[in-house]
Parts: C-alpha cells; structure tokens; sequence
C-alpha cells in the first residue's frame, strides 16, 4: 500500500451533460478521455495516458448538482468512514467495493463539506511528486470553522499544519499537507458563499489564458486571474453545466 496514506488522488466529476463536459474541460487542460469499462455510466480523465478523475452522468430526477469531488487515499475504507462518525462527521454513500480497483466511499466533515475516501486495490492513482501541468494541484476548503475542520482531517488522514497567513478582513488562510508536501487550504467561508465544500484547482501552464479560454466555452470565471503569495496565479471558475473548479500556474 502507498506510504501517503492521505493524498488526494482521485477526482469525479458528476454533471448533467458528459459530452459537453468532456468537450469543455479537454480544451481547457491537456486532458484526454477514454471509457472505462466497468461501468457504462462512467468515463476517465487521463494526462499522457494516466487516469486523473472520471466523469459520470447525473441520473435524472435525482437533487444532486454538477460538481466536483475529491477522493483521498485510506487504507481501509470501511474503518475511515465508521472514524469520520466517530469524530462527528457523516457518511454521504456508504463504502462498496469495485472488482479489482478498490473501495470508495463519501464522508461530510462536521461542518458538512463532503469528500470522498478510496481504497485501492493495487498500486493507487497519483504520486509524491509536484503536480505536472494538467494534474489537480490544489484543494481548497471554504467552511464555517477551519480550526475544527483542521482537527478531523488531522484524524482522518494525517494532515499537517504547513503554514498560515492572515488575509487581513477574509481572515487566516490555513495551509495543510503531509511529510513536507503542501496538499492545499482552508479558510472561514464568507457569508455570500452558501455552504461549505472543497474547490479543486488544475495546474495549467498559464491562468489568464486559460481563463479567457473556459469564458469563449460558456463557464464563468467566478475569480478574475490573480497572484497569490508565492507568486502563482489562479481563478475560480464554475463550467457550462454549473460544476465549480478554479485554476493554478505557477509563477
């Protein structure tokens, strides 16, 4: 089993239009799809041949709404979802198990932002390296009280405080990762945003244009393009079918 129990390695995308989605996002990042062939329902994301997240098609009728989902790596998912109870969270999908690939499964922190747990099988997707161009580089928690939302995924999966800095009137911004490595932030979420949940960010080569570009395919470009401390860029975009997803290059 990997080392970096912890890592976020997975990312689903469940939307109301696969092939517009698949459309949108491969001419906003180097992405690829191709089917996969345990569910008909389900396609996957891949960067030169890797498998980064999938996309699934949202049953209709049902309340949920585009959006995307981060999975982190557990050892035993079973035992993750009975813990994030136990330190006050909830379980959204109970743990199953697909043949070969692994088990997963969908918890809330006790603030109510929902992310996703994956066992694998075998060898997990990802690795411990710095996220290439079109990898998912970033996670971003806006929620209610991120002192209490640190503490559970301190629990859960290990993650360490890396560093802070205050943002002035918006508050502090909380980084976290593992073994040295810097997974992403949390912050208190602000009033006109309605409820708590995770942001995932894209590393592309360069924001602005890439920006400009999900504008021409019909999303919205929620953030302008803007340097953060360090020197890289991001925005924060939601796509045509009303899925939120933000931006990253490096400086």
């Amino acid at each position: 089993m990997d080392a970096f129990q912890g890592r976020v390695v997975w990312h689903e995308l469940a939307t109301t239009d696969r092939d517009a989605a698949k459309a949108f996002y491969t001419k906003i990042a180097p992405w690829k799809t191709e089917p996969w062939e345990d569910a008909k329902n389900y396609e996957l994301f891949t960067v030169e041949g890797q498998a980064i997240g999938g996309v699934t098609t949202i049953k209709p009728g049902t309340t949920a709404a585009p959006g995307w989902m981060p999975f982190v790596l557990v050892y035993d998912v079973d035992a993750s979802a009975r813990q994030a109870i136990t330190l006050g969270g909830s379980v959204r999908s109970a743990p199953k198990e697909i043949p070969y690939v692994g088990g997963w499964a969908v918890i809330a922190d006790p603030q109510g932002a929902p992310i996703g747990l994956f066992e694998a099988a075998d060898k997990p997707p990802g690795h411990d390296r710095e996220p290439a161009i079109g990898e998912f580089s970033w996670h971003e928690l806006a929620t209610d009280d991120y002192k209490a939302a640190a503490e559970f995924y301190r629990a859960m999966f290990r993650w360490e405080k890396t560093d802070e800095f205050d943002m002035g009137e918006m508050g502090v911004y909380y980084m976290f990762g593992r073994a040295g490595i810097v997974y992403g932030g949390m912050f208190k979420r602000p009033p006109e945003v309605q409820s708590n949940y995770w942001l995932s960010y894209i590393r592309v080569a360069d924001v602005k244009p890439a920006a400009e570009q999900v504008a021409q395919l019909g999303g919205t470009v929620v953030t302008s393009p803007m340097e953060v401390p360090g020197g890289d860029w991001i925005a924060q975009c939601v796509d045509p079918q009303g899925a939120a997803f933000a931006l990253h290059s490096k400086k």
